[in-house]
């Protein structure tokens, strides 16, 4: 699939053609593992911002679970007769 781009800073054009022979590629090569990189990019950040999620939403189930934990054990202690300590 092909990318037309118009009206790009010269200044702008210049560095790319700078970075592309220094990388020994043209300049399209350079632009479309850019773009490439770009699109990869945007995806890993979304899978970050729900793994985040996900982390965040165990720990609060975690705290809950201790809480549920230490409540039964007190419960426990109570049934068999023994002091807190």
């Amino acid at each position: 699939m092909d990318i037309l781009l118009r009206d790009i800073d010269p200044t702008a054009v210049k560095k790319i053609d700078e970075i592309a022979k220094e990388k020994k590629i043209s300049r399209q090569e350079f632009l479309k593992g850019q773009v490439e990189t770009l699109a990869v990019f945007q995806e890993q950040k979304d899978r970050e911002a729900e793994l985040e999620n996900i982390i965040y939403k165990n720990i609060k189930m975690m705290e809950k679970c201790a809480v549920a934990i230490e409540t039964v054990n007190g419960f426990i202690q109570e049934m068999m007769g023994e002091d807190e300590e």
